[in-house]
Formats: structure tokens, sequence, C-alpha cells
């Protein structure tokens, strides 16, 4: 997951990683949200470039980080320990439904929030003296956390908790380099994340740049097997998708180097690499991972099996967000072409309304990504109106194809115009 500055060099290459390296995610920050309606028209392009379905993140916490806010027409937030320290649901609940209808109503479809970070020292320089913890209870921000991303999963938006695994007891910021929790973090900054996973949670969990050698004495938990593997996964049964912070962030860049803080992360169990700018060493940062990665699975210090598991970990998540093709804007004014569910699993229903007086014969085909034809419908176009064709997964023999991308392509007044839909299965 990559961002981007507008007006830049870059914001183009943001859109060749997204057709030609099918980029998967795309964080938005603040200087990318102007208003409602520019986050729409630009989450739009964003989905309408990517290869599959596109995870588009901003951080909405509430209070200090909070994209959306009165500055770019949205509204001003209460910080999470304000709503710690009034622990009622009922208004937790309101303002997580609030921002959420933002993101659906902005084409937004992933939160980097709730914090699940335990207030252990109010002084921390990223989490307590900002307010962005709910509590110094480790039971009141699991209350909260939970309130919050359900008001988010009811409208099909996907959340990350943060950061693991706690960065509550902090005394430095990772932001601004090397960070050691050693002698202040304990097992106590970990119940909301437990809580939360035995609650049914199974989203994403951001990671914390923080090192602690009580449980690795090597590499900060971004980088750590042990902090990953060992306890996420195994010791707490997480099986949802693990992304990192900032890995641009100066308690990584400064100590490791690109390449070695890539293989870690994935290694130790990352699913999603997470930069904010989209710029490394001249030219696309999303190349230069590919770069490292392919190296290293080539090499075996990375196995296919590890990559395999993130990216059935990534396709499982983007199942649960309400994306799906949009219409194809140089048609707009003869008819739209929809897919509807995409992804989908075992059946997607095709769909387009004509717009003109249209009295003809036309084809909607389907076909694999490397252009093989996989079923063909012929349809009789009697007028303006709606038409649907159900496509059950099965080529043009009824055998069922495996899962991927398919591009489905409607021909009619002698043009061919496409679209993109996925199979999960």
């Amino acid at each position: 997951m990559t961002g981007f500055i507008p007006g830049s060099d870059f914001e183009d290459t943001l859109y060749y990683d997204l057709e030609h390296r099918n980029l998967g995610g795309v964080i938005l920050m603040g200087y990318n949200l102007e208003n409602p309606s520019q986050i729409s028209t630009l989450t739009s392009s964003l989905q309408a470039h990517a290869s599959t379905p596109l995870l588009i993140a901003t951080d909405q916490e509430g209070g200090v980080v909070a994209r959306l806010d009165e500055r770019n027409g949205f509204e001003s937030t209460s910080y999470p320990i304000e709503l710690g320290n009034l622990n009622r649901e009922s208004v937790t609940r309101a303002q997580a439904a609030l921002m959420a209808g933002w993101f659906n109503e902005t084409g937004l479809n992933t939160n980097l929030a709730p914090v699940a970070d335990v207030d252990v020292n109010p002084n921390s320089p990223a989490i307590g003296s900002y307010g962005r913890s709910f509590s110094n209870d480790p039971e009141i921000v699991s209350n909260h956390c939970y309130w919050f991303y359900s008001e988010f999963e009811r409208r099909d938006i996907i959340s990350t908790l943060k950061h693991f695994p706690g960065h509550g007891s902090a005394t430095g910021d990772s932001h601004d380099g090397f960070t050691d929790v050693t002698d202040t973090w304990t097992a106590m900054e970990l119940i909301p994340f437990k809580t939360l996973i035995d609650t049914g949670y199974s989203d994403m969990i951001m990671t914390a740049h923080l090192y602690n050698a009580n449980i690795d004495t090597n590499y900060p938990a971004t980088l750590s097997k042990p902090t990953l593997t060992g306890i996420l996964r195994d010791s707490l049964g997480f099986d949802g998708v693990i992304i990192t912070d900032d890995m641009r962030m100066r308690a990584i860049s400064d100590i490791y180097g690109f390449s070695e803080s890539v293989i870690r992360a994935i290694d130790a169990g990352v699913d999603i690499l997470l930069y904010v700018g989209n710029e490394k060493f001249g030219s696309s940062v999303l190349k230069q991972i590919i770069r490292v990665v392919k190296s290293a699975v080539d090499s075996g210090l990375i196995s296919e099996d590890r990559i395999d598991e993130s990216y059935d970990r990534i396709i499982n998540l983007k199942t649960k967000t309400n994306t799906a093709i949009a219409p194809l804007p140089i048609i707009a004014n003869t008819f739209d072409l929809h897919a509807y569910p995409n992804p989908f699993n075992p059946a997607t229903t095709l769909s387009f309304r004509i717009n003109e007086m249209i009295f003809e014969k036309a084809e909607l085909s389907i076909f694999s990504i490397d252009g093989r034809l996989m079923r063909r419908f012929a349809l009789d176009i009697s007028g303006m109106g709606n038409y649907t064709v159900t496509w059950n997964a099965k080529d043009r023999f009824g055998r069922e194809v495996p899962s991927g991308t398919y591009i489905i392509g409607l021909q009619l007044n002698n043009k061919l115009y496409a679209g993109k839909i996925t199979l999960i299965k």
C-alpha cells in the first residue's frame, strides 16, 4: 500500500503501478483530501485504474488523527481519550457511525483505526500526549474499539487495530528513531488485541516499530517473527491481515536497509507493507519492492508459500468491501456496466443499462486475464432499459473456472467496452 503527493511526478507513477504492477492499496493523507466531491472523484479514478478491487485507506481515529474533518468539508470529532473518559457506548458508536458514513459517501473503504493501545504513559509522545488511546484500562479500550469498528463493519468498511503489540507505554516516538519499550511494556498491553480477536475480529492489525528485548533481542515488532508469528498468529490466533505502520519511519529506515526491512517484515508475518510515499531510489517504491521480493523468493530467503498466505488473506479481506466495477466514463451517456457481487463466488450478475433507443444484437463476453474466451452471451437490445446476465463461473463447455481476474466485454455499436471482475474460491 502506497500514498502519493498530488501534482508530483510520482502521482503518474501511482497510476502506472495500479495498471501494470497490481498495486493493491492506496493510503490517502490530509494533503490528498480537499472536499467530499474531490475525494469521491479521486477514489473512483483509483478504482477504475486498479487491476483488482483496491483498498483505499486513511486514518480516521477521531480528534487529532482524523483526515476527514472541518477543514475538508466534514466535522471535527472527539478524541478517543474523551470518548473513553465519557465511556458511553451510544456516544462512541454515534461518532463511529458518522465517520463510517463519510467513508461510504466518498469511496474510502479502509480505516486505519481504531487505536487499541492502552494509555499506560499519558505523556507518550506518539499516543498519550495526543489523546489517541481510549483509556489506561484495557477493558475500556477493548469495549470502545469494539463499538468503533462494529459501526464501520456494518457499512462494509475494513478496520485496523493498532499498534501491535502495544505502543501506549513507549517513552519515544518511532517516527523519530529507535524506540525501546523493553523496560516499560507489559503483557497487559496485549489484552485489547486478545479480547477483540477472541470475539471474532479478523480485519487488519497494524504493527508497531517498537523494540522489546523481552520478546525479540534482534528486531522491532514489525520485523520480528517471535512477535508477529509467535504471539499474534500462534498465541492469539489472529488469521486476518497484518499491515505495517509506515515503513519510512526512522525506527525502521534509519537502522535497516530497504531490502532487509522488506524481507524481514514479510518473513516475520507481515501481509501488507505500508509506504506513505511511493518513491524510492528515484523510481516507484513498488517496483523496488517487487525486485526485492522476487530476488528473495528465488534465493530461498522467502518461500512462495509465505507469499501465497498473504495473497489469500488480502483477497479474502477485499471481499468485505463494497467495491464494485464502476461505470466506464467514456460511455456514460450510452450505458452503465456493473457486476455484483464483485469479487464473487460462485456467481455474479453482470448488468448494464442502455440510455439510448438502440435496437440491435449485442454480445457480452467473458475472457481470462490472458485473453482466452470463457463464455459468451448473445443479447437482443430492444431499446432503453436494464439488462442483466448471470455468470456462474463456468466456461462455454460447462467446466468450472479457477479463481482470478476476468475481463467482461460488451460489444455494441461496433465497439467493445470492458470491465474487470474477480472470482475468489
